[in-house]
């Protein structure tokens, strides 16, 4: 194992060498983690295979699964993806309106892109990322650049470099400090399809193939949407999280909708990934938890709940509980990404 250097981005007079040591890494054929306003992610020049494949062997990341690739343009989007006449309009108001931001769109792909990084599949999935650190990495290093989460696979995503130290320390090179992730949940992933039978008046159905910050709400303006189908662990991925057990703790969780179905067993420490800390949900007086994690104390706000999630999630993996007990959110907006995560979390 090699040593991980850690970087510290958070002062802005020393982010233009900063910038330089990462570009200077990914230009060499390195992957680096970097920042991003969702999750971290850990990156690598999306035209060099060869270094795409460090990513997927740093992670531990099957190769069936593609990447994300992120783009430091709207005019970069035309070097990677080919968008159909008919999806111009579309795209182009759906990046006006969300880039640089947590959406992901998948487009037809160019050859230029190498198979590792989309897994075969003939399109590509594209994000322009909100976070100062990425998009000046993408900007300076002039080509766009593939990056998924930045943990091993399967993991719970890192939301901080310390997470992220904590799962890739001695497998990569560099790991960049950015602080916390803003959104905390990873991007929305769609893809749009001109459709106009099916559609209707607008024309097009976007599918949404991850629920993430950008809800189904904020894209129905633009398409119709069609929610994620359930994934079953036979399904080959046509984007990236889409894997039927994913964003999983060590620790063995379980998703209980109702307080009175959780019967503990003698002898076991369990930990609980409350909501709100609610009496009335009944979770928090159910049992004497040896540990409690809430994701929105007191307030019952899904936005607080989708930052915290991953950084809860983290903190009852490491507190040496047999298993964790999570308690439902309320499946609207952010609420849907979250209860996503936490079905596929608990079917490892």
């Amino acid at each position: 194992m090699s040593e991980t250097q850690i970087i510290d981005a958070s002062d802005p007079s020393d982010q233009n060498k900063v910038i330089e040591q990462i570009v200077e890494l990914l230009e060499a054929g390195e992957c680096v983690a970097l920042p991003t306003e969702t999750v971290y992610g850990l990156g690598a020049d999306a035209f060099n295979p060869e270094a795409v494949a460090r990513v997927f062997a740093a992670k531990e990341r099957p190769e069936f699964d593609p990447l994300i690739v992120h783009v430091g343009s709207y005019e970069q989007v035309d070097e990677v993806a080919d968008v159909p006449e008919e999806l111009k309009e579309v795209v182009g108001k759906l990046m006006k309106a969300h880039w640089p931001g947590p959406l992901t769109i998948v487009l037809p792909k160019k050859e230029c892109i190498p198979d590792i990084v989309t897994s075969g599949l003939p399109s590509v999935a594209v994000r322009m990322s909100a976070h100062p650190i990425m998009k000046a990495v993408v900007r300076k290093l002039g080509k766009p650049i593939a990056a998924p989460s930045a943990n091993r696979f399967g993991r719970i995503s890192p939301t901080s470099a310390s997470a992220v130290e904590k799962e890739l320390s001695g497998r990569i090179p560099m790991i960049v400090d950015g602080g916390a992730c803003r959104e905390g949940l990873e991007s929305t992933i769609i893809r749009p399809e001109y459709a106009p039978e099916e559609a209707g008046k607008k024309g097009v159905i976007l599918h949404l193939l991850r629920a993430g910050p950008i809800t189904s709400e904020m894209l129905q303006r633009f398409g119709k949407v069609i929610k994620p189908k359930k994934i079953r662990a036979k399904d080959a991925p046509e984007a990236p999280g889409q894997l039927a057990s994913h964003y999983a703790p060590v620790t063995p969780l379980r998703l209980v909708k109702n307080a009175c179905d959780f019967h503990p067993e003698p002898g076991k420490k369990y930990g609980l990934l409350s909501y709100c800390g609610s009496e009335k949900a009944g979770f928090v007086d159910a049992h004497d938890w040896a540990v409690v994690e809430q994701l929105s104390p007191g307030k019952g706000k899904l936005a607080e709940a989708a930052v915290r999630f991953f950084f809860a999630l983290r903190l009852l993996d490491e507190s040496g509980v047999d298993e964790i007990i999570a308690e439902p959110v309320s499946e609207t907006g952010l609420g849907v990404a979250i209860m996503d995560k936490l079905r596929r979390a608990s079917l490892r």
